[in-house]
Order: structure tokens, then sequence, then C-alpha cells
């Protein structure tokens, strides 16, 4: 029984699976993105606040608003990549193959499949960012799980389908993180900037808004599969879309939508010198 598994598994990452990307690094199994998506975890989770537990919080803010520009700058080549590829001229949006060929549009999909992958282990930085700064609020269970959930499940399109239909869920997420990184970036330049990100529960919004769009275009697929796209693959992607879209939904539910009942709360009792103040606090 386990030879037979074993052969089955070989059989899936040799010969199912698309050759272009079988010499690049960490695609010849998924088990090294496991391993990394593992000690991201107990980095944040229990090494880096042991680590933090009797230190001052780092400042870092010319390093975040380096990092949060270099993000915010390869989040949009990807996704100008991805269009000016597929998206914008040459793919359905109702159902797209893979192209398996060595075509230079073909193999422009697969390396920019291959660094939206890569580009979800330097997202670990956000994280590792708060906890040196002692942000621990911000390291909440949602960020923890996309985070560390996020290459693993991408690194199965890079290995077998990297392009197609499924290329439309990294072509909403890196211009989603253009705007996100473009966000964090002014948020870390002080205070001056700052009063002027009213606008951050309406990037939340986005966030969800993309997640919907996500599981409506993979979950289209079910009805009407013209393209013969594995339809694993919708169950996959689109199942990712409603899980997160609900986790986002719960999060938005206790950042913003409680806060805004308490502010009205203390509006009504008179104090609403405090109420606006919170308020901008809030947003």
């Amino acid at each position: 029984m386990l030879h037979k598994i074993q052969a089955i598994w070989q059989d899936l990452m040799q010969n199912k699976s698309d050759p272009r990307v079988a010499n690049f690094f960490l695609m010849s199994s998924p088990f090294p993105t496991i391993i990394i998506c593992l000690t991201y975890v107990y980095l944040v989770k229990v090494l880096l606040p042991k680590f933090m537990e009797n230190r001052k919080p780092f400042k870092l803010q010319k390093t975040l608003i380096v990092y949060n520009f270099v993000q915010a700058l390869f989040s949009l080549y990807l996704f100008i990549e991805a269009g000016r590829i597929g998206w914008f001229r040459h793919y359905s949006w109702r159902c797209q193959a893979v192209d398996y060929t060595n075509n230079e549009l073909a193999v422009r999909m697969v390396i920019g499949t291959y660094l939206y992958y890569l580009s979800k282990f330097s997202e670990f930085f956000d994280t590792f960012f708060f906890v040196l700064r002692k942000k621990y609020d911000q390291v909440s269970t949602l960020h923890v799980i996309h985070h560390g959930i996020m290459p693993f499940s991408v690194w199965w399109g890079a290995k077998f389908l990297p392009g197609g239909h499924s290329s439309f869920m990294a072509f909403l997420n890196t211009f989603v993180h253009f705007v996100m990184y473009t966000y964090y970036m002014l948020a870390a330049m002080g205070p001056k900037v700052q009063k002027y990100l009213w606008w951050k529960k309406y990037l939340t919004l986005m966030q969800m808004a993309q997640f919907v769009a996500i599981f409506v275009h993979a979950f289209q697929l079910f009805f009407h599969n013209p393209c013969n796209y594995p339809i694993v693959f919708a169950y996959w992607i689109g199942g990712h879309g409603v899980f997160f879209l609900i986790l986002f939904m719960n999060f938005y539910k206790q950042a913003y939508l409680k806060k805004d009942k308490k502010i009205k709360a203390v509006d009504v009792n008179g104090n609403s010198e405090f109420a606006i103040t919170k308020n901008k606090k809030v947003n």
C-alpha cells in the first residue's frame, strides 16, 4: 500500500506537473514550502515574541518605508505583467486554459506565476516587523493564517498550472497588494501623512471584494467549463476565496462595525468630543 502511494506521488510530481518549472527553486516538492510556512508560524508566535520580551520595540521607520515601497513596486510589476501577458488582452474571463508551450507569452506567465509564489515569502516580513515593533495586536489569527497558508496554496498553481484561469487570483491580488503596501508606506511616514489615511477600512472592503471576485470567477466553471480547466483547482481557489472572505468579514466586523457602535453610544451619552477623537483613531 505504501509503495502504491509513493508511486502515485512520484507520478504526480514528475509526470503530471509542468516540466518548465521542474528545476526552479523549491518546486520539486511542496514539503520545503510547508516547512518554511511552519517555521514562520513558530517565529512569529513563539521565538520572536520571546526574543522581544525584555527589549524595547524597534522603530524601523526607514526600514518600513523602503520595504513597503519595494513591495508595492513589485506587486505593481506583477499586476501589469499578468495583465499584459493575459488578462488585459489575450485571456478569456470566462474560461482560460493553461498554455504549456514554450512561446514567449506562455514562458513569461510561468515566470510571473513563480515570482508571485516567491512574493508570498517576502510578505512574511510584514509580521516580523509587527513583532519587532511589539505591535502584537496586529499579529492576529487572521493575519498569521493568511500569510502562513498562502505560499503553500500558491505552490500548487506554480507547479501544475502556471497561468490560465487560476492566475486571475494572482492578477487581482497583486493589484490589491499594490494599494495595500502603498498605504503602509504612507502610514510609516508619520503623523503628517497619517492624517490623510482615512481610507483604511475601504482597503479592507477592497480585499473582501477581491475574494468575492475570486470565488465567483472560479466557481463559474462548475456550470460551464468550455476550456476543460481542471475542476479541482476551481474548488481549491474558490474555496480559498470563501474562506478568506469569511475571515476578513469577521475582522471588518470586529475592527470597524463594533467600534462604530461604541462611538455612537458614547455620543448619545453627551461625550461628543471624546466620540470625535475616538472616531479619528478608528479611521
